[in-house]
């Protein structure tokens, strides 16, 4: 029989000390140590191995009424994580388990169970959890087929495609059946990705021209859905090329979450009368009645082969906020992970 693992005296953990003005600084976030104690009833201590960093997190620095409250100032910060349990005060969870949770941006958790999902190492990588097969994927997976109601031959425009999810929506589009996935990203290196590795049939690099020419030039026949992940030029653009009864999920709108002024497109809002568009924001947690389906048909895909994924892991619990800023500018390809293994 394995020994008990040890419980240490401290963890450390990342707090909001500053609620940032346009984009956040280094200075606004403060890793403190906090003691550490025995799990009470019906909670279990978690050693995390892997936290998330998402673009959603920066709406949650804003003391703004939102579909989360925001993160409390000298308070830890929450996110997703995987990890192993250590001790635990709960029936059904054991120790040496690995759960899935959202007390992420710290180095040990207690979590009350029944927030805490089991997840299976031997199934897939234990970080697949937070990205490929976690919520980043249940959003695409969701996003494209449930909200913008995707069908077999949609010609698909996917931006921020290079990113967890974007990546993910092109290539669940192109396993279903889309005449055409095109997708925009930041850099020549994540384009050629997109087209290499992820089987989109044309993509752009943004920042090598405006988006609308260079969408009119990858989708001569228009888009049939849009996805997005950017909003501002990205979603004029796609306005634009959008056929009769084109729809949209909008996921996020990263191009404005730093900005401190309200931007200026789209400008041509008025078409989604003509064309009868369907514009429809979403948020992953009304599709959870998807998951099983999803794990099921992702997990396939993945065993087969036929679909793939990045992961930017970026290590150490002391470089997690740094991880953060940086995907917020774009340094990630696929999912930004931090490990806090050894």
């Amino acid at each position: 029989m394995a020994p008990k693992p040890a419980i240490p005296a401290t963890s450390r953990e990342w707090h909001l000390v500053a609620r940032p003005q346009g984009w956040p600084k280094p200075e606004d976030f403060a890793l403190r140590e906090t003691p550490v104690t025995e799990p009470g009833p019906g909670r279990v201590l978690v050693r995390n191995l892997y936290m998330s960093v998402d673009p959603y997190m920066r709406g949650r620095m804003n003391d703004v009424k939102s579909y989360v409250p925001p993160f409390k100032l000298d308070h830890p910060m929450e996110g997703g994580a995987v990890g192993e349990v250590i001790a635990s005060n709960a029936e059904g969870i054991a120790v040496g388990d690995h759960v899935l949770h959202f007390a992420g941006w710290r180095e040990y958790a207690q979590v009350d169970a029944k927030y805490a999902v089991k997840v299976d190492p031997a199934a897939a990588p234990l970080s697949a959890y937070l990205g490929v097969l976690g919520m980043t994927g249940l959003t695409a997976y969701a996003g494209l087929l449930e909200v913008a109601s995707f069908k077999e031959g949609d010609a698909v425009f996917v931006s921020g495609a290079a990113g967890a999810v974007g990546s993910e929506v092109g290539q669940i589009a192109k396993l279903k059946g889309a005449s055409r996935v095109i997708g925009s990203a930041g850099s020549d290196e994540k384009v050629r990705l997109l087209t290499e590795e992820y089987g989109f049939d044309a993509a752009f690099n943004y920042k090598n021209g405006p988006v609308a020419d260079q969408l009119k030039e990858a989708a001569p026949d228009g888009i049939d859905v849009y996805f997005d992940n950017v909003g501002g030029e990205h979603l004029e653009a796609a306005l634009g090329r959008l056929n009769v009864h084109g729809r949209i999920t909008v996921c996020g709108m990263i191009a404005q979450y730093n900005a401190t002024e309200p931007p200026a497109a789209p400008r041509n809002l008025a078409l989604v009368i003509g064309k009868r568009l369907r514009m429809q924001g979403m948020l992953v947690q009304d599709h959870q009645h998807l998951q099983p389906q999803f794990v099921e048909e992702v997990g396939g895909w993945l065993r087969e082969g036929k679909l793939h994924y990045r992961e930017t892991v970026v290590k150490g619990i002391d470089n997690a906020a740094d991880a953060f800023l940086g995907m917020l500018r774009g340094a990630n390809i696929g999912k930004m992970i931090v490990s806090l293994t050894d």
